[in-house]
């Protein structure tokens, strides 16, 4: 079966349909990762998006129980220059298409991934429609030009009711604003006992938890359609030890008064050079997002600049200079991606060590 990818600025492509058959229309992005197409298709980050794998081969290790980031994932449409119909991996449970299709995602194979790209980052990402080939342009072409964007993808990947990972050690809060598989298994890796909380959960419910440390999580979309997080980050930061991860870095830096900006096609990939001022060191880091923190926007409030993108110079940390919190713009849980950066876990760890040995010294 024939279908087509239409972009609002009237580019279509014509390929072959896989997964799912259903019409989708998202916010069309690309993914430079060589690996990783399990974890990208379920990470909750991409919901509202359609997603361009720009390696032309993908599928090939299969899917695997292993490897999910979430349950039930949330991204519209998969679109990719070749697909495996036969995966050969030891840990294989199904092949692409059969996973698509159980998750009613639709898919587009045997297009110019690269042209798709090149469009992409010469005019900025864009929102487009995934439909059967043969249909009307015209029609399509409406369907995309009435459809709005979505403002709700934070409520629709967040939890809905708290839960509880037990651990015997730090009492962590982590509040859900699409959160990775990757994030808690490095928390309860390392012995937390994790709390986990909606998006909307108040500040005054949190700190009734009694939680040595928090930490917000990557998620979806426009930092600033969140207000109720802001709000609850203003109130936690000054008593509590806080690690902010990818959305929840552009949340924290709007608490604290800086501002954050739409980036023309984003970072969505697993081999993002990132350089840190406190060690002298360039990492390479797994990042998924559209929004970023404006670095001038940083010089009227109490963070401080601690990390940058050697791609573009755009922020990728910060640190408040008074209250015990951080925040990093990139996945230090490398699902997919290196693990350069894993030992952020070890200093949030530190931090809360060394926040409460303070406390106790005053007393």
């Amino acid at each position: 079966m024939r279908r087509q990818l239409i972009l609002e600025d009237g580019t279509v492509f014509n390929g072959e349909a896989f997964g799912s058959l259903n019409e989708s229309i998202g916010e069309v992005v690309f993914n430079t990762g060589m690996t990783g197409y399990q974890e990208t298709l379920s990470d909750p980050s991409y919901c509202g998006q359609i997603v361009t794998m720009t390696y032309p081969l993908i599928g090939n290790y299969g899917i695997n129980r292993d490897d999910f980031e979430t349950i039930n994932p949330s991204i519209f449409g998969f679109v990719v220059k070749e697909y495996c119909q036969s995966p050969s991996n030891f840990r294989s449970d199904e092949n692409l298409d059969e996973f698509l299709k159980a998750n009613n995602i639709p898919g587009i194979a045997g297009i110019d991934t690269r042209k798709l790209t090149k469009i992409l980052r010469k005019h900025g990402t864009m929102r487009g429609i995934l439909t059967e080939a043969g249909a009307e342009d015209e029609r399509a072409e409406e369907k995309l030009a009435q459809s709005t964007p979505m403002h709700d993808q934070v409520a629709q990947v967040s939890t809905i009711k708290p839960y509880v990972s037990p651990g015997r050690g730090y009492r962590i809060v982590l509040v859900d604003f699409g959160m990775k598989h990757g994030i808690l298994r490095e928390l309860t890796k390392r012995n937390c006992n994790v709390t986990v909380v909606p998006y909307n959960y108040s500040a005054e419910n949190i700190l009734r938890l009694k939680p040595d440390g928090i930490m917000l999580t990557n998620g979806p979309g426009d930092p600033k359609k969140v207000p109720e997080a802001i709000e609850m980050i203003k109130d936690v930061i000054p008593t509590v030890p806080t690690f902010g991860i990818c959305l929840g870095h552009q949340l924290l830096s709007l608490a604290c008064g800086a501002d954050t900006d739409k980036l023309k096609f984003g970072h969505r990939g697993s081999n993002h050079p990132v350089y840190d001022y406190e060690t002298k060191r360039t990492y390479l880091t797994s990042q998924n997002h559209g929004y970023a923190v404006t670095a001038e926007s940083l010089e009227e409030t109490e963070l401080e600049l601690t990390q940058i993108a050697l791609n573009d110079k755009t922020v990728e940390g910060v640190k408040h200079a008074v209250y015990p919190a951080f925040s990093v713009q990139y996945h230090p849980e490398s699902s997919p991606g290196p693990d350069d950066t894993n030992y952020l876990f070890d200093k949030f760890m530190q931090t809360i060590e060394s926040y409460q040995s303070a406390n106790k010294e005053e007393v």
